[in-house]
């Protein structure tokens, strides 16, 4: 359905015997033909009183019955309606309830037939027009009006699709039941959750489903004919009728709906009713149905996934799969809908070629949140290739330390303090990504894993190697374990690289695929707290270093102070002196008289001032405060007839800047004045 400015078209129906008349608003004028009665609501006052009357057909002069019905919306249009059970959905479930005649005006090509008169052989939407005008010149039009409404079209001809009685096969709605049913007892469940909803909704409102199409293509019906008019079905192409016997017979020319056809999909692929066929394995069915879990788009729940459900279930008795997860649609960075009139279409080879499959799979697992649509680009793309290449590079530094790695449960009990504690992180990470997949947070799982592999295996276990050198070896096993739970979402290089880390080639050993899963042990949170700690105090560092270091000025000794005990503070200075690049690091317990600190989440960093010619960085720090000064003006809040007379969102933007300003200029000047003290 496509939303469209159409018009309302106000047309008078004439009383039998009567100079009074009813106005009927419509759409669709040349529809008046087919139309069996006039109908409104039996609570609307105005109409009471005609109800059991008769009204005067525009233009061919029929008499239809003025019928009451709740299925009237008294304040749409005039509140009285025309009923065309032909040619429109609700008006043919209202003419079975009123026994009235269906009458055909069209047909399947959409020309119009002996029923409209003067109008027969026109196409329906030509007809229009010329309706209308022959309303006008008869005084029965009283007025249009401008109107937006859904009109239904075709998806590949685009062409507008009428409603049409004709003779078809249908499902009926009862087979749904007992599936339904299945359902709201949790036999089987939703991913996200809040799609149960959805489909209780469409499964309330199941009518009969026709699944009989007039196309070329596709699984023809198999239900033949005689010439005596028997019809019966048949799975094999039949010799003759049942019945009497007749040879001459004729299979149905329409094909089963696609829908239908695919509803079957969970247990024909596994040859349901071709047991003996030498296709198909004797033990299929009853080895892979039911299935574990289907995983599809959320736009085909009710096409495929409900009737897939039910048509299964019926057929079977067991519902074909126990979870069912919906993922969201790609859309393009903006979040519309790819199209090739936008030019916003992503397309996959293209990105394969450029960043890798591994990078895309990353990306669309990682950007898939429960319920969301995926806003892909390009400059997702280029982050989870630099991903790969960071941990291509990893394992390379761990192969120029060592030719081969163990697996995790092949390595004896890990000794190094860091190999404790990469192992601990990673039972940590196994653990929380394991719960992601087993309720389908891919993009959950992908976050984990980035965050472990980039921002703590390659960003600190890497530089910590550097000074516990002894550690490489459990490093290596550690990465092993980690490739095995990235390799779900990077198939490729996780393959090669446990090949690498292993020394060995896929072509000769397994799969990483079918090694076993890293499991869950317990953690060491004691020694886990501990290298945060570390990490801490390393940043920290760093960080007072970038503001103090103005050449001629080197740091070279600076002290921690805690805000709780650790176990080992050699560790931490062994690690914080090398990486942080210092001579000295002492652990201290009361803030040096003379010194400059920086805060971290668990330490407090100092650099003691006495020793150091501090000149280089005052007269820095005094530059930054005269650019800020320079800064402050151009804002031109000083100026009155400015601050007068600026759009408030300007006013605001310049306010909001130099709130910014001020924040930097007090934090400078308290480094100067604890620079200056004498």
């Amino acid at each position: 359905y496509e939303e469209r400015k159409g018009a309302l078209y106000y047309i008078r129906y004439y009383l039998e015997n009567q100079k009074d008349y009813l106005v009927v608003a419509t759409t669709r004028p040349e529809t008046l033909f087919g139309d069996s009665a006039l109908m409104v609501n039996p609570n609307d006052e105005r109409y009471r009183h005609l109800v059991g009357q008769k009204a005067i057909l525009p233009l061919i002069h029929r008499t239809i019955p003025i019928i009451a019905d709740a299925h009237v919306e008294m304040e749409f249009g005039t509140g009285c309606v025309k009923v065309t059970p032909g040619h429109d959905f609700n008006d043919y479930e209202v003419g079975k309830r009123h026994h009235l005649e269906t009458i055909k005006i069209f047909d399947e090509k959409g020309i119009l037939n002996a029923h409209c008169g003067e109008f027969e052989n026109l196409e329906r939407l030509e007809a229009r027009d010329k309706v209308v005008e022959k309303l006008k010149e008869n005084a029965l039009l009283e007025k249009i009006e401008e109107h937006a409404h859904q009109v239904g079209h075709c998806y590949r001809c685009h062409n507008v699709v009428e409603p049409y009685v004709s003779k078809q096969w249908f499902v009926k709605p009862e087979i749904a039941q007992s599936s339904i049913e299945k359902i709201q007892q949790g036999l089987a469940r939703f991913y996200p959750s809040n799609w149960i909803n959805n489909y209780n909704a469409w499964m309330r409102e199941l009518r009969p489903w026709c699944i009989s199409r007039q196309l070329f293509w596709g699984h023809q019906i198999p239900v033949f004919t005689c010439e005596n008019n028997h019809q019966f079905v048949s799975l094999d192409a039949p010799l003759s009728c049942p019945t009497c016997k007749s040879e001459k017979l004729e299979q149905d020319k329409d094909v089963l709906d696609t829908w239908f056809s695919s509803g079957l999909w969970a247990f024909s692929t596994l040859g349901w009713g071709q047991e003996k066929s030498d296709l198909f394995n004797e033990n299929d069915l009853k080895d892979f149905y039911p299935n574990t879990t289907l995983i599809t788009g959320f736009d085909i729940l009710f096409f495929w996934v409900a009737r897939m459900l039910f048509c299964s279930e019926s057929l079977l008795g067991e519902l074909p799969f126990k979870d069912i997860y919906l993922h969201a649609l790609v859309r393009d960075e903006k979040g519309e809908k790819m199209s090739k009139s936008k030019g916003n279409v992503i397309d996959p080879l293209e990105m394969i070629e450029k960043y890798g499959a591994d990078s895309l799979r990353f990306t669309l697992a990682n950007l898939c949140a429960t319920g969301r649509d995926i806003k892909l680009s390009t400059t997702h793309l280029e982050n989870n290739k630099n991903f790969a290449n960071k941990i291509f590079n990893a394992v390379s530094y761990l192969k120029l330390k060592q030719e081969a790695f163990k697996d995790r449960e092949r390595l004896s009990e890990y000794q190094t303090p860091l190999g404790r504690y990469a192992k601990s992180r990673l039972n940590s990470v196994t653990k929380e990504a394991r719960n992601a997949l087993d309720n389908y947070r891919f993009n959950d799982a992908t976050t984990l894993l980035y965050r472990f592999l980039w921002g703590e295996f390659c960003d600190w276990f890497i530089e910590f190697s550097k000074v516990e050198n002894e550690a490489i070896d459990e490093l290596g096993s550690v990465l092993k374990e980690a490739l095995k739970l990235l390799h779900p979402f990077m198939p490729f290089i996780s393959e090669s690289l446990y090949h690498k880390l292993s020394n060995t080639e896929l072509e000769n050993t397994e799969s990483i695929m079918v090694m076993p899963y890293p499991k869950d042990l317990a953690q060491d949170e004691k020694l886990e707290h501990e290298f945060e700690v570390i990490k801490d105090c390393i940043v920290s560092l760093r960080r007072l270093k970038i503001m103090l270091e103005t050449p001629p000025i080197v740091l070279k000794e600076a002290s921690v102070g805690l805000r709780e005990a650790i176990e080992n503070t050699e560790r931490l200075q062994t690690y914080a002196q090398k990486l942080a690049k210092l001579e000295k690091v002492s652990v201290i317990t009361l803030k040096p008289l003379k010194s400059v600190s920086d805060v971290g989440e668990f330490c407090q960093t100092y650099a003691n001032l006495e020793n150091l010619d501090l000149s280089p960085l005052v007269a820095r720090l005094k530059k930054q405060l005269e650019k800020l000064e320079k800064e402050k003006l151009k804002l031109n809040l000083h100026n009155e007839n400015f601050v007068k007379n600026a759009p408030k969102s300007v006013l605001e933007k310049a306010k909001e800047s130099l709130k910014t300003l001020l924040e930097k200029e007090s934090k400078i000047k308290q480094e100067l004045d604890l620079l200056e003290q004498p």
